[in-house]
């Protein structure tokens, strides 16, 4: 069983309202072999809702910054010990997240400057995730899986 994110799976829950439905996580869905969440809207972020980006603050703590500058760390913590909590419950081993997502990329964010550069690192879920043992994938990883 894997974990996918809900955009990928057709469902409109990205901040900006809309999907990335992505067809070979559509199928694995299909076929009984994913289940869909999205760690936003399990912490009671909105949607839509304004972008945000990780950041790296002056003691060196990562926070997840609303466009706005409205500090969403806690909110993407919580959805992100949420979506943990489900798939230890579940026995899942693996997931396939929403890549550059401050809360599921894996491997590669958004730099924080709403630019769209990206750097390495992980979203608040991938991080959660692989500290606990599941291997995390992106979209763009599926054909290796």
């Amino acid at each position: 069983m894997y974990l996918v994110s809900l955009c990928l799976a057709g469902f409109n829950c990205r901040y900006d309202g809309k999907s990335k439905g992505n067809e070979g996580i559509i199928e694995l869905i299909n076929q009984g072999k994913a289940i869909a969440l999205c760690p936003e809207q399990l912490s009671g972020l909105c949607t839509p809702r304004l972008p945000c980006e990780i950041i790296i603050d002056e003691r060196g703590n990562r926070k997840v910054i609303r466009r706005d500058g409205k500090d969403l760390t806690k909110e993407f913590t919580e959805g992100g010990n949420r979506v943990l909590s489900i798939a230890k419950a579940m026995g899942i081993k693996k997931a396939i997240l929403k890549s550059k997502s401050p809360s599921c990329g894996c491997g590669l964010i958004y730099n924080g400057t709403f630019s769209g550069r990206v750097v390495p690192g992980n979203g608040i879920t991938s991080e959660l995730l692989i500290k606990n043992g599941i291997e995390v994938y992106t979209e763009e990883d599926i054909h290796k899986l």
